[in-house]
């Protein structure tokens, strides 16, 4: 019996040993790939989470500085989140936050600077929208109306769809094209919620113009 047992034995260990001669080393890189994403991974994420806080705390610098009114640490905690956390949300934020406070103080080429680095390198593509649509707004202050009709040429988040329509029905509006304006604010009035108060304003602008956006709509419906 003992003898059975040890051939039985045997035969096994031989098996294994011609398993792992043809497939060791394959399995062996396997797992020396699969253990090197996962510290890769847990790296990144590790990364990711330094990153996070590192950037909030120079976005809490900023934020402190604008309410403070400190220009010059403003400029300064401002300037170091851009250049080492650019890829970070808070640099969106603390560039709008920026651009926001040098328009309250009239500093509009200050401004238009923070906006222009959202639009063109913040993370979120809302905040990219934002900045363009804020751009777009003291363009007009300025009577810069082809300028802003070229920030609303570009690309903007699907959601904020019916807030350019309404933007650029403004500048059409204030360059004297009325069919242009009424074209652009009845866009943007179908495609803002009826239980919007955004659309009330839009339906105002169009009632300036002698148009019923609810009878448009009606007889738009009616002729489908």
């Amino acid at each position: 019996m003992a003898n059975h047992l040890d051939l039985e034995e045997q035969e096994q260990l031989d098996q294994l040993k011609h398993f792992w001669n043809t497939w060791g080393t394959l399995i062996s890189s396997v797992l020396l790939v699969v253990a090197g994403a996962l510290a890769a991974w847990n790296g990144y994420q590790y990364w990711l989470t330094r990153q996070a806080i590192q950037a909030t705390a120079l976005f809490d610098a900023v934020e402190m500085a604008a309410n403070t009114g400190d220009a010059v640490r403003l400029e300064q905690a401002y300037a170091d989140l851009r250049n080492q956390y650019a890829g970070t949300t808070q640099a969106g934020q603390a560039g709008l936050l920026v651009a926001k406070t040098h328009a309250n103080k009239g500093n509009l080429d200050a401004a238009k600077s923070a906006l222009a680095w959202v639009a063109d390198h913040a993370a979120d593509e809302g905040y990219k929208s934002v900045a363009r649509l804020r751009m777009v707004g003291i363009l007009v202050d300025e009577n810069a109306y082809d300028e802003a009709l070229k920030q609303l040429a570009s690309p903007f988040a699907v959601e904020y769809a019916a807030v350019v329509a309404d933007r650029r029905g403004d500048v059409f509006a204030m360059q004297g094209k009325k069919q242009e304006a009424i074209a652009e604010y009845s866009r943007a009035y179908k495609d803002l919620p009826d239980n919007v108060e955004y659309r009330r304003l839009v339906e105002v602008k169009l009632n300036a113009l002698g148009v019923q956006p609810q009878v448009v709509a009606a007889a738009t419906e009616a002729a489908k």
